[in-house]
């Protein structure tokens, strides 16, 4: 496997694109207004510029307690990628913490960074049964409410949120996590509510109503892998075409791990962009056992180091490799600000990122730059959102 970066002499330039800025402030407080923003140039062979070659938005998932008050963070952020997804402040806990009052604030920030800096937003997410309001489940499976009042508010929440960044967002993920890897459904609170599965076709037609040009996926965790779940999402999906629903894409997560197999990931994408529909990877992450304290950021061995880069390559030339793959988006880019860790309560899993603790491209990032620099023969992306 090629594992050094690409000859600096052939790509180094740097290039003004779009009248490209950056926001940025080394002293602002978390949730402080950023600074005014001021031109930057990034170079032609940042991820982004790479990308748009072949009209792929490559993007990142975005932490708001960094963007605006690290430096290093957020230049990463406005030179590295040209979409954006918010990691957790378009989750309805965040954005109507009390019922019946809305807090856009950090939202609206993360839009207006992505403005000025000529990025696409991915909303993320409008329906979960996760991370909702304790005032409405603190499990996402039993309430208090009752049905009539669930269905209510999730209307309610889906309009309101697409209508208030309407014309902002180039991708909503509509609903997230539906389904059990068995296949079957999640038995939420809307599950529940509406007797099985009919909240996921109003959702979509509740957001289509509020913003008519945003493309609206579906979104979901192993349906890289051919099985029980990936087969009755696509079942699904399927019969939601043929009920005319305003459904546009699936998108799929990409956790990968290398202590599993590698998926039949571009199969999967194309049988799901036949049935009429875009694809996107959109939170990939590839994670591995890491050495104990103090270099837990680091993977047990060589060969741990190598099978990630294996495994980013893999997955990002499933997404080249189909034309209605429209975004790569990894789960954020530095290794201190990842879910992994702490969500599997082990310190030694992890490493998943492309760049390091101190935010340094890993190794992984420039096998994944020499895949978007060679990509040229790859189709190109058409339609909204393309590159150039």
């Amino acid at each position: 496997m090629v594992r050094s970066a690409l000859s600096i002499g052939v790509l180094s330039a740097t290039v003004l694109l779009g009248g490209v800025a950056l926001t940025s402030s080394a002293s602002a407080e978390p949730g402080a207004a950023a600074a005014p923003p001021k031109a930057v140039r990034y170079p032609a062979d940042s991820l982004r510029a790479l990308g748009d070659k072949v009209g792929l938005r490559f993007g990142t998932a975005v932490n708001m307690d960094e963007l605006g008050s690290n430096t290093d963070y957020t230049r990463i952020t406005a030179e590295q990628f040209s979409s954006v997804t918010p990691e957790n402040v378009m989750k309805w806990q965040l954005v109507e913490p009390t019922r019946g009052t809305y807090d856009w604030a950090a939202a609206d920030r993360l839009v207006a960074f992505a403005k000025a800096n000529k990025q696409l937003v991915r909303g993320h997410t409008l329906v979960w049964h996760s991370q909702l309001p304790t005032w409405l489940s603190s499990d996402g499976y039993t309430t208090t409410l009752s049905n009539n009042e669930l269905k209510a508010l999730l209307k309610k929440h889906v309009q309101d949120q697409a209508k208030h960044f309407k014309g902002d967002i180039w991708q909503w993920d509509v609903v997230n996590e539906a389904f059990d890897d068995d296949g079957k459904p999640r038995q939420t609170v809307w599950y529940k509510a509406w007797g099985g599965l009919g909240y996921i076709a109003d959702a979509f037609r509740w957001a289509h109503e509020a913003d008519p040009k945003a493309l609206l996926f579906y979104n979901d965790y192993n349906l890289e892998f051919t099985g029980p779940k990936s087969n009755a999402v696509y079942d699904f999906v399927k019969t939601l075409k043929a009920q005319r629903v305003p459904i546009d894409g699936v998108g799929f997560q990409g956790h990968l791990d290398t202590q599993y197999g590698f998926p039949d990931l571009q199969n999967n994408l194309q049988r799901f962009a036949d049935l009429g529909l875009k694809v996107a990877e959109t939170e990939v992450d590839v994670r591995t056992f890491t050495q104990a304290a103090p270099n837990v950021n680091t993977p047990t061995s060589p060969l741990a180091s190598y099978a990630q880069e294996s495994y980013w390559s893999r997955a990002l030339k499933a997404c080249l490799a189909v034309r209605e793959c429209i975004s790569f988006t990894p789960w954020g880019f530095g290794d201190t600000y990842s879910w992994i860790p702490g969500w599997f309560n082990n310190p030694q899993e992890g490493a998943a990122l492309l760049y390091d603790a101190d935010l340094k491209p890993k190794s992984q990032y420039y096998v994944i730059q020499q895949d978007l620099a060679l990509a040229a023969g790859a189709p190109r992306r058409t339609g909204p959102g393309a590159g150039h």
